[in-house]
């Protein structure tokens, strides 16, 4: 399971909390069925599809979730001292992950945050607005203790896995590389991603493997006559490799491709020619 991607002084921070800093963002992607709170208009929506919302318990309220994740925002741009923009997510896999940049932070956070204790609000604080990789460890046992919120099971709304695309069928390259590099020993489903929003992109996720579900989803960019069937092979193996070798903590820090994952990997009999092509043709796949 994935589940992450410096600092101020005390007087700097204390100056900055005393400035009273901007009010943070807040966009919940929970599942409100109920009536939106009166007079205050319903929060903003920003869904994603691999994180499709739902209710957290029957006697959860729009205005009590939404209050718990204004609350937090307020927490961490307050320990920070700049905008924290929020998500609320429901997601299997991530249970953090942000982006820094423009003085303001973005952060995504399981539900669970909305609970979560002062000591790991500010190891939140820590690792994604200060980049300290040592907070890592507290958030870590912190979600291991917080494992039965985490959802187990698909939704009937989630999309179905869908192999075949216009020029490649995903379970015939699974099949053949199963067989071929793992002696039939890798058990999971595989299908095309869903295609995102068209947008200017600086990278691209071409492939992800849920540990939880055992699902593989390549990306739908990869489905496209101009790409070679070794290269879209070689990300089917990429991922398959996840199961045999899992990510490790190591020094406060999520290690996604232990040594023995990049030591096997590199067996890949394309793999130096499809590290060539990626490289010569990522500003294609960026554009989608």
């Amino acid at each position: 399971m994935s589940l992450f991607p410096r600092g101020l002084s005390a007087a700097s921070r204390a100056t900055a909390e005393a400035a009273e800093p901007r009010a943070p963002d807040v966009v919940s992607e929970l599942e409100a069925q109920l009536a939106p709170p009166a007079p205050r208009p319903p929060p903003p929506r920003n869904r994603v599809p691999e994180e499709a919302p739902r209710m957290l318990n029957v006697s959860s309220t729009r205005e009590d979730m939404w209050n718990r994740a204004e609350s937090l925002a307020w927490r961490l741009s307050a320990e920070l001292g700049m905008p924290v923009k929020l998500a609320v997510t429901d997601n299997r896999s991530t249970m953090v992950s942000f982006r820094r940049g423009g003085n303001a932070l973005q952060l995504r956070l399981h539900h669970m945050f909305l609970d979560a204790p002062e000591t790991v609000v500010r190891a939140v604080a820590d690792y994604a607005g200060r980049g300290h990789r040592t907070a890592g460890v507290l958030l870590d046992e912190y979600i291991r203790g917080q494992q039965p919120r985490i959802r187990q099971v698909r939704r009937e709304s989630d999309a179905d896995l869908n192999p075949l695309g216009r020029c490649f069928d995903l379970q015939a390259l699974y099949n053949g590389v199963n067989a071929t590099f793992f002696d039939n020993g890798i058990q999971a489903r595989i299908g095309w991603g869903r295609m995102p929003p068209r947008r200017r992109r600086k990278s691209i996720r071409l492939g992800v493997y849920d540990h939880q579900t055992r699902e593989i989803r390549i990306h739908p960019a990869l489905d496209r006559p101009e790409v070679p069937a070794f290269f879209v092979e070689f990300i089917v193996y990429h991922e398959m490799l996840h199961q045999l070798f899992p990510s490790t903590g190591r020094g406060g820090r999520r290690v996604h491709h232990p040594r023995a994952f990049r030591e096997r990997e590199r067996t890949y009999p394309h793999y130096a020619a499809a590290l060539r092509w990626e490289r010569e043709n990522l500003g294609v796949l960026l554009r989608g």
